[in-house]
């Protein structure tokens, strides 16, 4: 099976390396054209030369802006039987236009969240959670098996991103409250060492207390992931969404206001583990490592 990759930033780029190292033959195509042969990918000169030459042609994309675009200059190339997978997090209505419109044609559209960064990326151990046809779904798996360990199938198209979206909203509210609690443990004269080791074995134990913040403590802050510039975008997809379900949603503005804060500080286009430090600068100037 040829596979096409487009977008090889950080999670696109890591995803195609699983895919050619495990054997399959990759052909990639991104703005910046020294890419894909980072990535162990060929590289395509167009769109256009892409969908031609694979079977599978997967997407890991900013948001749907993007996408839209890329879509819009593919559309007319791709043929009967072709699988588009969206590996990208976007707003779910434009994914289920994108669906409509290719249907018809015999061009199956997977929307796909993923989730676990940029280093279960590299170690093959995201997850997946696919929305649309089922069948497409199976014709795909021993590609998405490279790079994913567990592959869930929500429903209809649209319900992968809508899946992505309500995680990521999860996520963000536990990394902006844990950075708070870093910070105010600091000021505190807490040991956050043992601070972490109380939360993770009580009732505030979450990804970022388990997975995050025992390296940020070490000055190590996980350098690849999620910038905040985009997990504000992805938080203000989850407050559109919420918005349309008539669900009203009492948590998502503070987080939001957090990784605005990020970007307005400096940190947009630096992971969004650096919420704390962005915090911290409010507090007085906190940084975590500090010994207390």
């Amino acid at each position: 099976m040829k596979v096409g990759v487009v977008g090889l930033g950080n999670m696109g780029g890591r995803i195609a390396r699983r895919i050619a190292d495990g054997g399959e033959r990759v052909i990639g195509y991104d703005a910046d054209p020294a890419r894909p042969a980072a990535a162990g990918a060929e590289a395509a000169g167009s769109l256009a030369e892409l969908a031609a030459a694979a079977d599978v042609v997967l997407l890991s994309l900013p948001d749907s802006t993007v996408i839209e675009a890329v879509m819009a200059d593919l559309e007319g190339e791709l043929r009967e039987g072709q699988i588009v997978v969206d590996l990208s997090t976007a707003a779910p209505s434009s994914t289920r236009a994108i669906h409509d419109r290719l249907a018809p044609r015999g061009v199956a559209y997977l929307d796909a969240g993923i989730s676990g960064g940029a280093a279960a990326a590299e170690a093959g151990t995201l997850t997946v959670m696919v929305g649309g046809s089922e069948e497409a779904l199976d014709t795909v798996r021993p590609v998405l098996a490279h790079f994913a360990k567990d592959v869930h199938h929500m429903g209809e198209s649209g319900s992968g991103h809508v899946t992505k979206l309500l995680n990521n909203f999860l996520n963000g509210i536990s990394l902006a409250a844990t950075a708070e609690v870093m910070v105010a443990g600091r000021k505190a004269g807490l040991d956050l060492r043992k601070l972490l080791e109380v939360v993770n074995t009580s009732s505030g134990v979450n990804f970022a207390t388990l997975n995050r913040f025992p390296k940020i403590v070490e000055g190590d802050y996980l350098e690849g992931g999620l910038t905040s510039d985009l997990m504000a975008k992805d938080l203000m997809l989850y407050l559109d969404l919420v918005r349309e379900l008539e669900v009203t949603s009492l948590n998502g503005p503070p987080c939001l206001a957090a990784f605005h804060l990020a970007g307005a500080l400096g940190y947009g286009d630096q992971i969004s583990n650096r919420v704390v430090d962005a915090l911290g600068d409010i507090a007085g100037g906190v940084r975590i490592q500090e010994a207390t």
